[in-house]
């Protein structure tokens, strides 16, 4: 909401793995009504029992689109994220990994399927020339940086609860 206000009526596309990350922003967008596409490989998508939690929270208009077409997913979006192809703890699964997901990478030809002045978001550590190449990630719509600072600010408000201060 830093940079658009409201999420209310706003398109975001996660390109890559139905994972944690993809589940988080669409559990948390979906809730302040902004559609969001996820597009994965077959075999790849999120959970089942994650797509229904995300439709029982959604509101004000927001839903959840699901697709295994990049293009499509990013048609039109105000915002286009994406996360490793390889999580910890899959480091065994990299290579093949990198096979299935390289039509995934979010590239200058997949932003250009968004809406002009698209921002770019990625939650870091990122593997360039992997899900994002440098041409994206180095651009003026790239707001990684930012996304980065904001959740240090998250980080440190929450060790402060914690320690009880």
């Amino acid at each position: 909401t830093e940079r658009f206000g409201s999420l209310r009526g706003r398109t975001i596309a996660f390109v890559g793995d139905g994972n944690n990350v993809a589940a988080s922003l669409a559990q948390a967008a979906t809730m302040l009504g902004a559609v969001v596409r996820i597009a994965s490989p077959k075999g790849f998508e999120l959970p089942v029992s994650v797509q229904e939690s995300i439709g029982r929270c959604s509101t004000a208009g927001g839903r959840l689109e699901l697709t295994s077409d990049p293009g499509a997913a990013v048609r039109g979006a105000d915002a286009v994220y994406t996360d490793v192809w390889t999580s910890m703890g899959q480091e065994a699964q990299g290579a093949d990994r990198h096979k299935i997901f390289a039509p995934y990478q979010v590239n200058g030809a997949l932003m250009a399927h968004a809406a002009s002045g698209a921002l770019f978001m990625h939650c870091l550590p990122a593997h360039r020339g992997g899900e994002v190449t440098d041409e994206v990630i180095d651009s003026p719509v790239s707001v990684v940086f930012d996304q980065s600072e904001n959740r240090l600010h998250t980080q440190k408000a929450l060790l402060a609860m914690l320690a009880g201060s």
